[in-house]
């Protein structure tokens, strides 16, 4: 997923954040960065002015190691309208994708003793990593202030799948297969609104597997075990489960979140290998995903 496929979800009316003025007097363009950049949450940012501009720009040269420039994105407060809006982005180079450069335009009456300061926020939602942004102003009266280069951690919870194993094989109408998907939050924010999901796909000459051939389970603390109910996925033969939340407020850091599951498979499914998996996320980010194929056996 790009950042231009996220623009119109992210960019919702919000209360004014709080910002706070960065850099010294003699700064006349400061820039801040979270050192931390977990990927699907915002992080705070900030633009610092302390000299007049008019109708000038503000640049962001960004450079990534370890994902594409184009899945990040980053957005200013505008306090006309009380919502965050997508900067401006351009590649810096077609054989670059490692850099981009994002901007917005900029007028603002400020001095040293009267600074203006512009709230922004970063977004990764793709991998693990690093982020470098070099901050300049075109003040729009022939000079340009930069600010010096600011550096983040991209990173996310440690997830993992234990009890699946490579070559699984399930036969029909047998015993279910236990496995546990663990995720452990060992960024230093918290995790609000953590899902994790089921997926599966299956087909044998002209028939697809189909959600009554999976009997799928989680169990949950002080319930036991619980049916979790596949979805067919629309006009792909493929299904779908949103697992039951482990998680029920925000999974703090260090914190742990485990999914115990088990799967079956009915005793009329059809022979076929079976391509499955889990992903996890936030909001409508995923952050992890891992393929957990199987074999339908006879016997």
């Amino acid at each position: 997923m790009t950042a231009a496929t996220r623009t119109n979800a992210a960019a919702g009316t919000e209360n004014a954040p709080a910002t706070a003025v960065t850099g010294n007097a003699a700064q006349k363009l400061s820039y801040s960065l979270a050192p931390e950049a977990p990927i699907g949450l915002w992080s705070s940012s900030n633009v610092t002015l302390r000299t007049p501009v008019s109708k000038g720009t503000v640049s962001l040269d960004v450079t990534t190691r370890g994902f594409i420039a184009d899945s990040l994105l980053i957005q200013r407060y505008d306090e006309k309208s009380h919502r965050w809006v997508d900067l401006d982005v351009q590649p810096v180079s077609n054989e670059r994708p490692d850099e981009r450069r994002f901007s917005f335009p900029v007028s603002a009456a400020a001095s040293p003793g009267r600074p203006a300061t512009v709230a922004l926020r970063v977004q990764a939602i793709d991998r693990p990593g690093r982020l470098a942004v070099t901050v300049s102003v075109n003040d729009g009266h022939g000079h340009t202030y930069r600010a010096p280069t600011r550096n983040a951690v991209v990173d996310r919870p440690t997830t993992r799948v234990t009890g699946w194993p490579r070559g699984a094989g399930l036969v029909r109408g047998g015993a279910a297969k236990e496995f546990e998907l663990t995720v452990e939050n060992t960024t230093k924010r918290a995790y609000p609104a953590l899902s994790a999901g089921y997926f599966a796909y299956g087909q044998s000459g002209s028939r697809a597997v189909a959600p009554k051939d999976l009997v799928l389970q989680q169990y949950v603390p002080g319930h036991g075990w619980q049916r979790v109910s596949l979805v067919p996925g629309g006009c792909d033969p493929g299904m779908g489960a949103q697992l039951i939340p482990i998680a029920k407020t925000p999974l703090a850091p260090g914190a742990t979140a485990v999914y115990r599951m088990r799967l079956a498979v009915a005793g009329d499914a059809p022979a076929a290998n079976v391509d499955a998996g889990v992903s996890v996320g936030t909001g409508d980010t995923s952050f992890y995903h891992r393929t957990l194929p199987f074999r339908i056996r006879a016997r």
